[in-house]
């Protein structure tokens, strides 16, 4: 009996596919996947595979599927956009494939916030900055932890990366204000980060509501929180410091 594979496609661009993810999809007979989220071009690459869109399925149809198809030898393949680890919701999923004896394996992509990152050229843990992201949600028909309210995350001043939630944008401004967040704060809200029709809005917490809502983008967009978008000012990173020591290069300046 073979397993079932967890694939993290990436954040939209076939390009950023990793070589075992493609190989995997190319060679697939059965491929779950998350049907608006994941691109036609990704999918023309399920050569031979029985396609079947899980945004129109409930979690039983799913795991039917996957547990059916493993149990006849086949390659199976459940197929995430993105990396499967971030709201994901895999563990359900490889839980109930542990109890019925069906080994899986994930296979991690890259995910949207780094798509985002690198659309924006940005580093997102800057030195004299932040050291710290925060990547979380914002509450709505899915619960969030009480101790994760945003204001309380907000306190920490770190980079704050919000998936699944640009439609609540200004409940998080406010929420993030409230935190410590100044008005000025850099934001970006990117959507369908590395896609074709990709967009990029620029802004601050005063303004970036507005700007969302002109462009008239209510979903599958990244929002980052953080000076590091446009800092005023940061620090060389001591690594590369030639006063700097390490196991791999002793500093060549004498104290």
């Amino acid at each position: 009996m073979s397993k079932v594979y967890f694939v993290g496609c990436g954040p939209g661009d076939p390009d950023l596919l990793t070589i075992k993810a493609k190989k995997l999809i190319q060679k697939a007979d059965v491929v779950v996947y998350s049907g608006s989220l994941i691109p036609p071009e990704i999918i023309t690459l399920c050569r031979k595979a029985k396609l079947y869109d899980a945004a129109k399925l409930v979690r039983e149809e799913i795991f039917d599927i996957l547990k059916t198809n493993t149990r006849k030898g086949k390659l199976v393949i459940r197929l995430h956009d993105g990396d499967p680890s971030i709201y994901g919701a895999i563990r359900e999923q490889t839980d109930n494939l542990q109890k019925v004896g069906i080994e899986f394996e994930i296979v991690p992509g890259i995910t949207s916030f780094l798509a985002s990152a690198a659309t924006l050229g940005s580093e997102l843990t800057l030195p004299g900055v932040t050291q710290t992201i925060i990547i979380t949600r914002a509450e709505s028909r899915t619960k969030v932890p009480k101790h994760e309210k945003i204001s309380e995350l907000a306190k920490h001043q770190a980079t704050m990366i919000f998936y699944l939630s640009i439609h609540l944008l200004s409940d998080i401004v406010k929420q993030v204000i409230e935190g410590g967040y100044p008005k000025s704060t850099p934001v970006a809200a990117v959507y369908r980060a590395s896609w074709k029709d990709e967009k990029v809005i620029t802004g601050t917490l005063k303004d970036i509501v507005k700007k969302v809502r002109d462009e008239k983008i209510t979903r599958t967009a990244i929002i980052i929180i953080g000076e590091v978008i446009n800092p005023k000012s940061y620090e060389y990173s001591r690594l590369y410091d030639k006063t700097f020591s390490h196991g791999f290069r002793k500093t060549k300046i004498k104290s």
